[in-house]
């Protein structure tokens, strides 16, 4: 990024739900609380920042934004270079009356958390990271902050965006949420990843911001991969819930987003709206849930249910099943569901407050039935001990209960007030993962069909063809806290034309029957010619504590497009690729990467 062309500012989001609570068990052992790799990075790169004016924005700081910043401080001394430094704080909430500002109530399911919480951190905006900015830093570090705020920061800090120019806010927030994971907005993980050039050389994608808000998606030419309105629908529908995207901010209203080809490998992304921000943030907390223990038997040949049938048998008259407090079973094909090829895996996971009873006790146990289970037993692991794990809580707090402080040092230099302050709705029950909280009416009884009934397009004696839906559909998936989203695009109008009417929430059920007993609603976003999905408590307590194989419902999407449905002769594909055109860039950008 800082060497394949001009950039503005150099920005990095190495936090997740799950990096919390691996950062918290760094902090227990005597080790940083902050991402060390950033520090990595830095001496790589601060150098060449420094002499071409690159500011660098990035929310390594973790639990520790302080000590990060002495990090880099002391890295830049040993270099020679003359750098300043600032931090952010404000968003740790530990040693705070929790229970008191509400913060202890889950957004997602109204549980009350009786635990003690390892971490409690408020995601906070861009505006001290604009802050910041203003009062001179090279190099900004945060704590917890929304991941499009890496860039949202610095779109108030070039063109002077206050609290009320709500529509250029959102749409700094799109282009952080495109760019926040990295090669994902360039064609990695896309589900037409062989229209991709060059993926193993994937270049890092690069929002040029205007002052308007609107921006242009675009990377470094002699880079791989491939900048294109389905790479950044792809991104745009990722960990995403309704389309009315709340943050701390402004609410971004993903139904206004307009994207269009603006040049080789560039989408101009336009029309965003803008509403105030709720008057509460999000705060995710962390704590521990107790210990766990996995083991994995392989099943081949005949009869694979029966083997599985009796390999749960054997187990559990050696440890009681009602023994431990949770036991998670997933029995997943793996090739020809029978005959000589046929392979399945049955993964077994156990959990419990007590390490004991979930660890040896239990992979022994497994181990010991190999001479009295299924015919052709053997395990991937060997018996191993139980390991802890956290579980994620969403909370929220009034706005006005945080106040975000910038420092240089030990020197505080801005202290942001709560005057002014939006008190209007608060976050919803439906929880947001990284980027705050969204809230919104579904639509998922609108256009429903009863399941098992004809496809739509094959009534009325049309032709149809039976296809996998990822011939014309894309799709991508991922973790929302205890959710899952579930994100489907197609490229043409007669083609959503078509999803719109077929895709339904019970559809869905019926195409990936694992989901058959959650509740899902469903969104559309008609100018991405795109519908999500949210399936609630699909991943239980979230990634950390979630015993599927698939913690983050990463593959999901995938999974719903190598179902095979109906789809009606004139619903074409689309061609590959997208049409190109020449580019002139009017007005000032600022560049960010």
């Amino acid at each position: 990024m800082v060497e394949g062309g001009p950039i503005d500012v150099l920005t990095g989001d190495w936090l997740a739900e799950l990096t919390m609570l691996i950062l918290a068990g760094n902090r227990l052992k005597g080790r940083p609380g902050y991402a060390r790799t950033f520090l990595t990075q830095m001496e790589q790169v601060l150098g060449t920042c420094l002499d071409r004016g690159i500011k660098i924005v990035s929310n390594a700081g973790g639990l520790d934004p302080a000590g990060c910043a002495r990090a880099v401080a002391e890295l830049a001394d040993r270099l020679g270079l003359d750098a300043r430094v600032a931090h952010v704080t404000g968003d740790d909430l530990t040693g705070r009356d929790l229970d008191a500002l509400g913060a202890l109530v889950n957004l997602d399911t109204g549980e009350r958390l009786d635990a003690t919480p390892l971490t409690a951190n408020a995601y906070l905006g861009g505006r001290p990271v604009a802050a910041a900015l203003e009062l001179g830093a090279d190099v900004v570090v945060t704590g917890r902050v929304t991941d499009a705020a890496l860039v949202t920061g610095p779109g108030m800090w070039r063109y002077g965006w206050g609290p009320g120019d709500l529509d250029a806010l959102a749409g700094s927030v799109v282009a952080g949420h495109v760019i926040e994971c990295g090669c994902q907005a360039t064609g990695g993980n896309y589900a037409f990843f062989t229209e991709v050039p060059g993926i193993a050389h994937c270049g890092f994608p690069i929002a040029e911001l205007h002052a308007d808000g609107s921006s242009v998606i675009t990377k470094h030419p002699g880079t791989g991969g491939r900048v294109s309105v389905g790479t950044v629908t792809a991104q745009l529908l990722y960990e995403i819930g309704s389309p009315r995207y709340l943050g701390p901010d402004v609410v971004a209203r993903f139904d206004t987003i307009h994207l269009k080809p603006d040049g080789e490998d560039r989408v101009r992304v336009s029309g965003v709206r803008g509403e105030p921000p709720p008057g509460t943030l999000k705060v995710a907390l962390n704590h521990l849930g107790g210990y766990r223990n996995t083991m994995t038997l392989v099943l081949t040949g005949l009869e694979i249910e029966a083997k599985a049938r009796l390999a749960l048998d054997a187990v559990f008259a050696r440890v009681p099943r009602e023994s431990f407090d949770e036991v998670h079973v997933e029995l997943t094909p793996v090739a020809a569901p029978d005959g000589p090829g046929a392979l399945a895996l049955l993964r077994v996971t156990v959990m419990d407050a007590d390490q004991r009873k979930a660890g040896r006790a239990f992979s022994s146990a497994v181990v010991e039935t190999g001479l009295a289970s299924f015919p052709g037993f053997y395990a991937l692991t060997p018996p191993g001990e139980a390991s802890a794990y956290g579980v994620y809580w969403p909370g929220a707090v009034p706005a006005g209960a945080v106040r975000a402080e910038v420092w240089f040092g030990d020197r505080r230099a801005w202290q942001d007030s709560p005057a002014g302050r939006p008190s209007g709705e608060a976050h919803g029950p439906s929880g947001d993962g990284t980027e705050g909280t969204v809230s919104g009416t579904p639509d998922d009884a609108a256009g429903d069909l009863a399941v098992g009934g004809p496809a739509p397009g094959g009534e009325g004696g049309g032709p149809v063809r039976e296809v996998p839906l990822g011939t014309v559909a894309g799709a991508r998936s991922g973790d929302k806290g205890g959710n899952a989203n579930l994100g489907v695009w197609v490229r043409t109008d007669a083609e959503y034309a078509w999803l719109e009417g077929f895709l339904t929430a019970d559809r869905l059920r019926s195409l990936l029957p694992a989901l058959a007993s959650f509740g899902i609603d469903r969104y559309r976003l008609p100018n991405l010619r795109a519908l999500n999905f949210v399936v609630h408590g699909l991943l239980g307590r979230g990634v950390a504590a979630s015993p599927r194989m698939d913690a983050q419902a990463k593959a999901l999407g995938e999974e719903l497009r190598a179902a095979v449905v109906r789809i009606p002769i004139t619903v074409g594909q689309a061609s590959a690729g997208l049409a190109r055109s020449s580019h002139d860039q009017n007005g000032h950008t600022s560049h960010l990467g």
